[in-house]
Order: C-alpha cells, then sequence, then structure tokens
C-alpha cells in the first residue's frame, strides 16, 4: 500500500511549532493546567508500519529519551530498540521488502542532507546506504515484491536530484535516470521503473513527461501553466498504460485525471468544484488505486476500487475521527488505520479485511486521554475584497468563549494549509486560555486554483491583510479581545509574524516567530541548491525584483515595530537560514527595541528535540502570559533558555 504522494509544497514547511500569573488568569473554571512535557516531550508510541509478510510491526518510541525504532513480533511483547541516535530523535521506519530489515532516514542536527539507513529487525550494525558527505538521499519507492528500492540523491550535481536502484543486499546503486536539469520529482510504475517525471519551467510553468519503458526516450505528456498551481503526478495504473495525475489544468479545483500515455487525452476519475483533490492511496498488491482523499473541513475518502467500499465503511464505523492509512501487510489483509481526533491523542488500530474488524494498537500519548482537550470547530470569514477565507476556531474549555485573549496562528508553507484535528500546540495555548484562531489565508493550499494564485507576491499585501481581516472577525464576534491578541506561527508563519508587527505595527499585542524570514532577498540567496528547479516558482508567487522583494520584507520596516517580539530559531536551518533571525534581531536593538532571541545550536528549520521545544515553550509561555494575562506553568529546572539567549 503506497502512501498518498505529496507535491512538493512545503518549501517552508510547516513548525509550530514566583508564578507570572494574574487575577484573571487564575481561573477556577479552567481545567487543570496540561504540562508540556506532556503536549511536547516524546510520543509513547507513534508511526506503527506492518511487514510484508503481516509477522512483525515497527514503531517509534523513546529509548533512553530519544525517539528511536522499535520492532515486536504481532501477537508477542517482545518489543526491542534496533535503532536509535543519541543526539536526535528518528522520525520514520519502514520495513524493507524482506521484512527481515528495516529502513530510515535521518539528517545530522537538522542540515536536512538525509541518509538511507537499513538495519535488521534483531537490531545489530547499522548500515548507511549512502555514505556520502554533503549530499541528500530520499526515498522515491519501496514495493513489498520488489528486493530493490529506488531512491534519488543530488551527489552528482548538487542543484539536481537523479534516480537510483539500491540493491539492499549488495548496497549497489544503479542509476536509472539522470536529471536533465529541470526535474522536480520521478515516478515509478508498477515494476519499479522511472517512467514519469514531474518538471518546472523557466517561466513557472510546468509539465509531465513519460516513457514507454525503462529504456525510451522521454516525451511530454501534459502541459500547465503557471496558473495551474501544482499538478501532482500520483502513479501509473497496474498495466502501465495510464499515468493518474491531481491537475487543475482546465478547472479551478484540482481533479484526479487518468491520462492515457497513447493518446494523452485525460479522464476525470474525482473531482469537487470547490475543493482539491488532496492524494491517492495506491494497492501494492493490485498497484490500482484504491481511494482518493478530499479534504474540505475535514478530510472526506472515496473508494476507486468498488472492493475497497465495505472495508472503508466499517473503517470509518470502527472509531471517530479523520482517516489515514500508513501502512499494510504485502497481501494487503491488515491494514494499519490512523484516526486523528480534534480532542484526543492519534489512534492507530489494526483492520482486517477479512473479518471487517478492527483492533486497537495504541495512542501516542496517552496521558492526554486523562484530560479535558479542547474542540477545534471550522469556521470562515469574508476577507475585505470579498473572498472567503477558511479556518479553524478552538476555545478554551471552561470559560465563556467571550473577549478572550486569542493567539492568532498562521502555518508555514505558505503554500499547505492548516487542518482538523488534534494539534499539541493549539490544544497547549487553549489549555492556558487562549483562543486559537487558525486562518487559511489566500496562497494556502486545497481550496482551488485562483484562491491560491490570489496569494501571488501578497506576502506582505493581502496575505497579510487576510490574517487582520481575521482577528476583526474573532472580535466581531465576539471571541476574542483585540486588544490582547498575539501573532505567532513558524516558517512561512514566522514571517507573517515579522510582517504583522512591522507592517501593522498596532495590530498585535505581541509576536512569536519560530525560523521565520525577514529580508526575502537574502531568504532567496541562502535557499538549497536542490530547490533551483523551483526558483521560477518561487518569482512567480513571491515576486520577481530585488526592489519588490525589498518592499515585501519586515527587515526594511524594523523600526516600526513596537509590540514585543520573541523569536526562536536553528543554527543549522537549511531553509531560513540563521541570518534571517540575526539582521531582524540587529535592526530591532539598533533601533532601542527589545527583542528575546534565542537560538539552538543542535537544531535546523524548527525544532525536532522534544527537550528544545519544551524549553523553548516555556519561554513562550511566560512570555504570552506577561502580555496576554494567561496562565502559565512555572518553568522547570531543565527548561532554562539562559544558555540559548543571544
Amino acid at each position: 500500500m503506497r502512501s498518498l504522494r505529496k507535491p512538493c509544497l512545503w518549501l517552508f514547511a510547516p513548525f509550530l511549532l514566583g508564578l507570572l500569573m494574574s487575577p484573571r488568569a487564575a481561573r477556577a473554571d479552567l481545567p487543570p493546567l496540561i504540562p508540556r512535557s506532556v503536549l511536547f516531550g516524546n510520543p509513547v508510541r507513534t508511526a506503527p508500519a506492518i511487514s510484508p509478510d503481516g509477522t512483525l510491526l515497527v514503531y517509534l518510541a523513546p529509548s533512553n529519551g530519544v525517539l528511536s525504532v522499535w520492532v515486536r513480533t504481532i501477537g508477542k511483547t517482545d518489543d526491542h530498540v534496533v535503532a536509535s541516535d543519541p543526539t536526535r530523535p528518528i522520525r520514520n521506519a519502514v520495513f524493507a521488502p524482506d521484512s527481515r530489515n528495516v529502513i530510515f532516514t535521518q539528517d545530522k542536527g537538522g542540515n536536512e542532507l538525509f541518509h538511507v539507513y537499513e538495519v535488521g529487525v534483531s537490531g545489530g550494525s547499522v548500515r548507511d546506504l549512502t555514505p556520502y558527505d554533503t549530499v541528500r538521499a530520499d526515498i522515491v519507492d519501496i514495493e513489498p515484491d520488489h528486493p530493490t528500492i529506488v531512491i534519488q540523491t543530488n551527489k552528482r550535481n548538487p542543484k539536481l536530484f537523479d534516480a537510483y536502484r539500491l540493491n539492499l543486499a549488495s548496497g549497489e546503486q544503479t542509476m536509472i535516470a539522470q536529471n536533465p536539469g529541470d526535474v522536480a520529482g520521478w515516478v515509478t510504475d508498477a515494476a519499479m521503473n522511472v517512467r514519469g517525471a514531474l518538471v518546472q519551467n523557466p517561466d513557472g510553468s510546468s509539465e509531465i513527461r513519460v516513457r514507454d519503458s525503462a529504456n525510451a526516450g522521454w516525451r511530454t505528456l501534459a502541459r500547465y501553466t503557471s496558473d495551474d498551481g501544482f499538478p501532482n503526478p500520483q502513479g501509473f495504473s497496474p498495466d502501465g498504460k495510464s499515468l493518474y495525475v491531481i491537475a487543475s489544468a482546465s478547472t479551478n479545483a484540482a481533479q484526479l485525471l487518468r491520462y492515457d500515455l497513447a493518446t494523452g487525452k485525460s479522464t476525470v476519475v474525482l473531482s469537487d468544484p470547490q475543493y482539491d483533490v488532496g492524494g491517492v492511496l495506491f494497492s501494492a498488491k493490485t498497484k490500482k488505486p484504491i481511494l482518493a482523499a478530499i479534504e474540505r473541513d475535514r478530510v472526506d475518502w472515496t473508494a476507486l476500487d468498488p472492493s475497497w467500499s465495505s472495508d472503508l465503511t466499517a473503517i470509518q464505523a470502527a472509531h471517530p475521527g479523520d482517516l489515514s492509512f500508513p501502512s499494510a501487510d504485502r497481501a494487503e489483509r491488515n491494514i494499519i488505520v490512523l484516526y486523528t481526533v480534534d480532542d484526543g491523542p492519534a489512534a492507530f488500530y489494526v483492520f482486517d479485511r477479512t473479518t471487517k474488524q478492527a483492533t486497537f494498537l495504541f495512542t501516542t500519548r496517552p496521558a492526554l486521554e486523562n484530560v479535558k482537550l479542547a474542540k477545534m470547530e471550522p469556521i470562515a470569514y469574508q476577507a475585505r475584497d470579498g473572498l472567503t477565507i477558511h479556518g479553524y476556531l478552538t476555545l478554551p474549555v471552561g470559560v465563556e468563549p467571550k473577549n478572550l485573549p486569542m493567539v492568532l496562528f498562521p502555518h508555514g508553507g505558505p503554500w499547505g494549509r492548516d487542518s482538523w484535528g488534534y494539534n499539541g500546540y493549539v490544544q497547549w495555548l487553549a489549555n492556558r486560555g487562549y483562543a486559537v484562531l487558525q486562518p487559511n489565508f489566500r496562497a494556502s493550499t486545497g481550496y482551488g486554483k485562483n484562491f491560491l494564485n490570489a496569494g501571488n507576491r501578497q506576502w506582505a499585501g493581502t496575505m497579510r491583510t487576510d490574517l487582520l481581516d481575521a482577528v476583526a472577525w474573532a472580535a466581531s464576534q465576539g471571541y476574542a479581545d483585540p486588544k490582547r491578541t498575539c501573532i505567532m506561527g513558524g516558517s512561512y508563519g514566522g514571517y507573517a509574524v515579522l510582517a504583522g508587527l512591522a507592517f501593522s505595527p498596532s495590530a498585535y499585542t505581541c509576536g512569536v516567530d519560530i525560523v521565520g524570514p525577514s529580508n526575502l532577498n537574502t531568504l532567496l540567496q541562502s535557499i538549497p541548491p536542490y530547490w533551483e528547479t523551483g526558483r521560477a516558482m518561487f518569482a512567480l508567487r513571491m515576486g520577481d525584483n530585488v526592489d519588490f522583494l525589498n518592499s515585501q520584507s519586515p527587515l526594511f520596516k524594523a523600526d516600526q515595530i513596537t509590540a514585543p517580539l520573541l523569536i526562536g530559531q536553528g543554527a543549522n536551518d537549511p531553509r531560513v537560514n540563521i541570518r534571517e533571525s540575526n539582521q531582524i534581531v540587529a535592526a530591532m536593538r539598533k533601533n532601542g527595541r527589545t527583542v528575546e532571541y534565542v537560538v539552538f545550536p543542535d537544531e535546523g528549520h524548527g525544532f525536532a528535540r522534544p527537550e528544545n521545544n519544551v524549553r523553548f515553550n516555556a519561554a513562550v509561555e511566560a512570555f504570552l502570559a506577561k502580555y496576554l494575562s494567561g496562565r502559565v506553568e512555572p518553568a522547570g529546572p531543565n527548561e532554562s533558555i539562559e544558555p540559548f539567549l543571544k
């Protein structure tokens, strides 16, 4: 079972990531404080995957305080660690096709130069399958019925990814597709031959190339203009004669299309007039597309293969929540299902397609099952130009939802979106007494290409005013006190914090910026070399000349920032270089402004290490309590940010 193929949109991935308690904050009607360690520490267990032969389970859990790779025999309690990094959490693991080894990827200190590793299911030595310095390696495809896997690396050219077949037994790599200079992603067929390529052109347009066999020449199957958003090839039909693509060439919302490779003609498989198709799940057994998702306010699945309709109905009835399907065995009898709810931890079940029964595996954070969490409600409001903006509002439990202090929490990307479901940051803030508003401002994905394109060249323009309009909407509904509203976000959300404080100095009470860019020109100068094929997209959607980008950059309005500001940064960030935070801090201090600046030397784009997350969030909590009068849990002995202040 192949997971959804996600488009390469998250160029700035979203990362959110004496008692300072006023009489207003000490509310007896609020539930007890949830410790930060429960919300932001390691999950107890997460990310399970089942072996192709159906006998083993791999999952992630702490070992010596660090998230590590564990394996157990299904039906037994022989859980054991097979791989661990003493300094940095491992965040993914899957079985090799032979069911005797586990494969995972890992970088160093957040530099995103991932290597592909393999280790036996009994543990032992870990083998680095891509042992190259200054090179990034990614897994393109793993199938349970193939002894080799397909990876991509930029070892030949730092700017380009070539595709390789990796023999897991010998470690030998054979190039099977060389990047001519414009390929942004590869697609394999049922036989794991690379036969599809997503191309990004210098004018911002894109195309999909295909070839009829592993050794045939490439030809263009479909072309898309720069306004057509992000076409996303999903996979080939079992016979290799068709390619499934999510695209919006002739419609506003992206449809699931089936292209006939011989004629180039497309047929609509699934569509919605307003919302984009989000992705497709392929069967590793039959190679057919079996399920597809459309995310409206919540995720809605459709069975593309009629034989899966009863399974989908039974899975939906087994447990509440939105679904995803991370793993299945080779026979596709047993499927791991993830259920996401808004007011509880993620729950994993194993669904047996023969009996139509779901068996509970575990929840990620069992301690959250015994506390009262807040509900997340979909909302919509009108921007000042009439555009409808969707989003989510979470209100604290136990208090009247009127005139509350609020945290505006814009997502990263910006070419992504917030979704319904449990969010540790949102629950933390609500538990401390804040309303939390997450607007999917223009340029967010999922709402059609017109909505996406409405954000072109608008980083400091209407994308910013969409956030101001969100605050005005919350105030007009009586939920929020506009004089006690903080803006907080990571990556593009961090930029939105800086832009909000710089371009609208009186709009927010305070701001928390996590790895946000301050100068769009220096941001683009420092992006990783392997993003080069996407540079035209940056020019289209951000701006295409120095003067314009300067006009959109908070750095050059730093003298206008008057609200208190807290900044968090990873020293090794390859996406938003530390210079982005350094220069805005220097400019503010030169202007006599106060800014609290935290730098973690062992982090990249966001904070992967739980101890850094908990430490920074202790500082955020005290900061918000100071300016918004919310509740605060006192910082523990290991939560001081003093060693990391710059």
